[in-house]
């Protein structure tokens, strides 16, 4: 099938809710030069997001990036492969479909993680699992501070806090000035790390990627610590890692150009 400007009928990835693997049906995968920056080509065939659009970039970069990923996904054509394959992709895709279109919305919807930002929330016990998250978290919040003014309350237990009308603002205030690649990449770190101090870290180049996933981690590793090694735990982890570490790559690529 045609369209009206002589595209063909572009392939579709599949999405993050796509259940179980998926076949590879393409042999080369390949960036090329497109009217508002670069698309990539599956056999020739322009990709297509879930809503239709053209998947179609600024950065000649992030786009030979997506175009490594879809050519290394399955490993072969036949082979089978899974979205998990093609973060790049997906957060392209977002951005493309979802933030551009009302970077506003995702600003209220980040704005949603100010109330339960992780770092606000400690412990009272055990002793061990109350220093160490005054030591990993208290020099973030003095960050965050000294950096943007923002004072954010802290308590102790899990009883919902609400922040001072000042500290939205501010936070508002922030999101509000961020570029569409900074707005979809904190759309995957602040939900993995439940933190939009550590989020707005990462893209601001304060953190890197690692280590806030690692500041994001204390209590699961203290809990390691004390009652022994989980495997689920441990995956769940390392998930959380490659998430940000993704996030945190696509935004570098966008600003590559």
């Amino acid at each position: 099938m045609t369209q009206g400007n002589g595209m063909k009928e572009g392939v579709r990835p599949p999405t993050p809710q796509t259940q179980g693997r998926r076949r590879r049906f393409w042999t080369q995968a390949a960036a090329r030069p497109a009217e508002g920056g670069f698309s990539v080509e599956l056999d020739g065939r322009g990709i297509r997001l879930p809503g239709g659009t053209p998947l179609c970039v600024t950065s000649r970069a992030l786009a030979g990036a997506i175009a490594d990923e879809w050519a290394h996904a399955g490993g072969e054509k036949g082979g089978d492969f899974t979205p998990d394959d093609l973060p790049l992709t997906r957060i392209a895709g977002t951005m493309i479909e979802r933030v551009a279109p009302d970077p506003t919305a995702q600003a209220s919807a980040l704005l949603q993680y100010v109330d339960g930002e992780l770092l606000c929330y400690r412990a009272d016990h055990p002793a061990l699992l109350c220093a160490r998250q005054k030591a990993e978290w208290d020099p973030q919040l003095a960050w965050l501070k000294a950096r943007y003014g923002i004072d954010m309350a802290v308590t102790q237990g899990i009883m919902p806090l609400s922040q001072a009308p000042a500290v939205q603002a501010a936070w508002r205030g922030i999101l509000e000035k961020m570029d569409n690649p900074a707005l979809a990449a904190l759309g995957v770190m602040v939900p993995a790390m439940k933190s939009i101090v550590l989020g707005l870290a990462v893209v601001t180049g304060a953190l890197p990627d690692a280590k806030a996933a690692e500041i994001a981690s204390v209590d699961e590793r203290t809990q390691m610590d004390i009652w022994g090694r989980d495997d689920k735990q441990e995956a769940a982890l390392r998930l959380v890692g490659l998430e940000v570490t993704d996030a945190s790559r696509f935004l570098r690529l966008c600003h590559m150009g």
